[in-house]
């Protein structure tokens, strides 16, 4: 072979690995372009996933700047769920969403970081427990597939939908009724504090305990944190206090300081608010139901 022949089929070769290199990183550049979002719809294997984004409301969130690490269950793994399961969370969607934020990181957490971490802060706030050691488990799923690169974070693909710890905000926001309570906890800044180890008993206003307050009352109180934590903070025991003790005692000394009056002479009061449920169970506590918000002396 002559020398020209040979530095032809040299630079052919070249020209050939340019173009692969070049076409390679067109591709990444255009799935890149893709948000989360768009990256799920595209590979096909997160429909239910998608579903349920859209029906948590999640859809505009999760296709902003981000970036967002999210631990994605496919199909087969939202099939996994219990019977009805799903059916129930797609009716519910403030509980939907926050089984879907405890599937988000903050931040774009590549694999190769993934496995130096022991837990994860998540989206929803509490943390969940990764594990390196055989494989990498997110709780009780495995991980499959990592690193899908989107424009605005990365998609992690799990076998497993994990489920948030029924802490007391969550019990709180699976009940429903203390939507005004659980916007008062975060505009105290006391939601981390009541997702903490506790435990807890909380004597919980539910939405229409809230409502006999003036809007103009509320409206202040959500503006002034300090009056409001403490507010909301004498509305906390210390302990898990189950109805069974709640009965017994004619007095109780809240997180706040002050304590409240109980009285268990026909109905079961807690200062000037009935107690109209009970045991309302959480992982780190417990909630009773009233039907009044109760003020600090």
């Amino acid at each position: 072979m002559t020398s020209f022949m040979r530095i032809t089929h040299v630079c052919t070769a070249f020209t050939v690995l340019a173009i692969l290199a070049t076409s390679a990183s067109a591709q990444e550049t255009c799935g890149a372009s893709k948000n989360v979002v768009q990256t799920a719809i595209a590979a096909g294997q997160f429909k239910t996933l998608v579903k349920a984004v859209e029906a948590a409301g999640l859809a505009e969130t999760l296709s902003g700047t981000g970036p967002f690490t999210v631990f994605a269950p496919t199909d087969e793994a939202f099939a996994k769920l219990p019977e009805g399961a799903l059916a129930g969370l797609l009716k519910n969607p403030e509980a939907l969403k926050s089984v879907l934020l405890y599937h988000v990181v903050p931040g774009k957490v590549m694999a190769a970081d993934v496995v130096k971490l022991k837990t994860a802060k998540t989206a929803l706030g509490q943390a969940v427990q990764i594990d390196a050691s055989k494989g990498v488990r997110l709780e009780n799923a495995n991980v499959v597939k990592t690193d899908i690169s989107a424009s605005n974070g990365v998609i992690h693909v799990i076998d497993t939908v994990i489920m948030p710890k029924n802490d007391i905000i969550e019990a709180a926001r699976t009940a429903g009724s203390f939507k005004t309570l659980l916007t008062a906890i975060e505009a105290a800044g006391l939601t981390d504090t009541l997702r903490g180890e506790g435990p807890f008993t909380v004597f919980a206003p539910t939405d229409e305990a809230f409502a006999k307050l003036p809007k103009d009352t509320l409206d202040a109180l959500l503006k002034d944190k300090t009056k409001l934590a403490s507010i909301l903070t004498y509305h906390v025991v210390s302990g898990k206090v189950m109805a069974a003790d709640v009965v017994k005692l004619t007095e109780a000394k809240t997180v706040q300081g002050q304590s409240v009056k109980v009285s268990a002479k026909g109905d079961v009061t807690v200062d000037n608010a009935k107690v109209v449920k009970t045991d309302v169970p959480a992982t780190n506590g417990v909630i009773h139901v009233i039907d009044t918000v109760i003020m600090p002396r």
